[in-house]
């Protein structure tokens, strides 16, 4: 696959991916369309409404108007002509000549003949307008002879109705002739005006689907013009939360959205200079404990040789071997020895410390069995009367030695210390882990104080703040077990006392001295790219 293929291949994804999620029901731009699109339908059909049923009564009214016309005026002309007991023969002719007419209309004519009997005559003949078809309403309003008053001044009038057939309009008329003669019936199909009003219809129905689009393709544009601002701000804030702190946007216009583009990079930039500030007072700091703890090795040397010194006097006084003390110095000679050795152990700490911080912690792996490493740890510091071990022998781990020892003295130490004896380690494997357990016979560690045991120099009890440990031992042991690629977990065991998990890879990948490298690589061109603006 060629560069170029592939780079089209990610932006077809990176569009395609981008109009999915902008039509997310919770996006703000499908709402937008939405919204658009509703008051857009809203406007068409009520416009298309009003519209339709305008031009339906002015199209209906005008054929009604213009057919009653012609008929009110056949009626006069032709039937009024007739006399007053007409034949079915002649009323079969005039209602021909009747429906002749411009309009076209059926016509059915109904008179008496000279012995009273009724007497029809139809423009379709006999299977034309019959007086079934016209309703029986329309027929007795016709027949329904009126008062005749100054505000009436005729007994019969002229009636219409509209009905369906089939699903075809018609209008039904009817009258009778003034001053005696044949009572006249219309029948007229208004399918034509049908036809075009459907016709209407359609055409109203597209004009609305298309602003209907029309409004969906507006809001989508003034979405995209709306909510672009807002997008790229979206992605500068997520990549000021990643650090990077460079992050700007582009600023244009003088509306809203340019204040607040405004406001993002002005906030970007007292961010950035903060956390550069912090980072150099951080950095400063850590230079400062990383030089005094060198600058304390050259005396501590010395102070621990002297103390050496004195307390081999300190023994051999008590073993009456030539040596003396006067009683009154043998306390403040064994307060210097404890004190220097618990400043020395300080100092060491303190620089394990800052080796971490600065990422220049190394591993050197070797392949150790477990169970030999807590045994020479516990060995090495006479704790064998004080833990029990259950530890199965042939586990083995890629592991550092020296680390290693550290977090298990450090561990089954503060068990000692605090939780007191007897302490059990156990050892087991889990997948492709080795897991350590620690465990005391104390009374377990407080809820409050449980979440900040692997803090740095946390005391347990404030009214204590002096104690022997520094407050190092547990977060150092946690920084070794992490640059292994594991982890220390605490807790209280449901029986009494605290349980500390160590978790470790048995044979670490890729090597956390390879990842420390590159971190602080990263770090490095981390600190060289502040030259250059993150523009979104």
């Amino acid at each position: 696959m060629t560069r170029e293929h592939q780079g089209g291949t990610r932006g077809l994804a990176a569009a395609r991916k981008g109009f999915w999620s902008g039509l997310r029901f919770t996006s703000l731009r499908l709402r937008l369309v939405l919204v658009f699109g509703l008051v857009a339908l809203t406007a068409a059909v009520s416009a298309s409404g009003i519209a339709y049923w305008l031009n339906r009564e002015a199209v209906l009214t005008r054929t009604q108007d213009a057919v009653l016309r012609d008929f009110e005026q056949e009626m006069q002309n032709r039937a009024g002509a007739l006399p007053e007991h007409p034949t079915q023969d002649e009323l079969q002719h005039t209602a021909g000549q009747m429906a002749n007419s411009s309009q076209r209309f059926g016509v059915l004519l109904v008179a008496e003949d000279a012995d009273g009997g009724a007497v029809y005559g139809s423009s379709g003949g006999l299977g034309g307008f019959a007086l079934s078809d016209v309703p029986e309403s329309l027929r007795t309003a016709v027949n329904k002879e009126q008062k005749v008053t100054s505000a009436n001044k005729h007994p019969y009038h002229l009636y219409w109705q509209r009905i369906t057939d089939d699903d075809t309009p018609y209008l039904v008329a009817g009258t009778r002739v003034i001053g005696g003669g044949p009572t006249g019936y219309m029948f007229k199909s208004l399918e034509p005006e049908a036809k075009d009003l459907n016709s209407l219809a359609w055409s109203l129905g597209i004009a609305t689907a298309l602003a209907l689009l029309g409004s969906a393709l507006l809001a989508q544009a003034l979405a995209t013009t709306v909510l672009k601002p807002v997008q790229r701000l979206g992605v500068a804030a997520r990549r000021l939360g990643e650090g990077k702190l460079d992050t700007r946007l582009r600023v244009s216009g003088t509306d809203e959205l340019a204040d607040l583009s405004r406001t993002f990079n002005s906030a970007a930039e007292n961010l950035e200079k903060r956390v550069a500030d912090m980072a150099g007072r951080e950095q400063a700091s850590r230079r400062f404990v990383a030089d005094m703890s060198h600058e304390l090795r050259t005396p501590l040397t010395a102070l621990t040789a002297v103390t050496e010194v004195l307390e081999e006097e300190l023994e051999f006084a008590g073993e009456g071997e030539g040596g003396s003390f006067d009683p009154m110095v043998e306390p403040a000679v064994r307060l210097v020895v404890s004190e220097t050795r618990r400043l020395n152990d300080l100092v060491e700490n303190l620089m394990e410390v800052t080796r971490f911080d600065a990422g220049t912690a190394r591993l050197v792996l070797d392949d150790v069995d477990v169970a030999d490493q807590i045994t020479a740890c516990i060995d090495a510091r006479a704790w064998l009367d004080a833990v029990e071990l259950e530890a199965e022998r042939g586990i083995h781990a890629r592991l550092d030695p020296r680390r290693l020892d550290v977090i298990l003295a450090n561990l089954i130490g503060n068990a000692l210390k605090h939780g007191g004896s007897p302490v059990r380690v156990s050892v087991a494997r889990a997948d492709d882990e080795v897991v350590i357990r620690v465990r005391d016979n104390g009374p377990g560690i407080p809820e409050d104080v449980l979440p900040h045991v692997f803090d740095r120099f946390y005391k347990a009890s404030a009214s204590r703040p002096r104690s022997e440990g520094s407050g190092l031992g547990l977060s150092i042991a946690l920084e070794n077990a992490h640059i292994h690629g594991g982890g220390i977990t605490a807790e209280n065991a449901p029986e009494g006392g605290a349980v500390f998990t160590l978790r470790l890879p048995q044979d670490p990948s890729p090597p956390a001295d390879e990842e420390a490298e590159d971190t602080a690589g990263a770090a490095g061109d981390g600190s060289k790219g502040k030259d250059a603006k993150g523009q979104v």
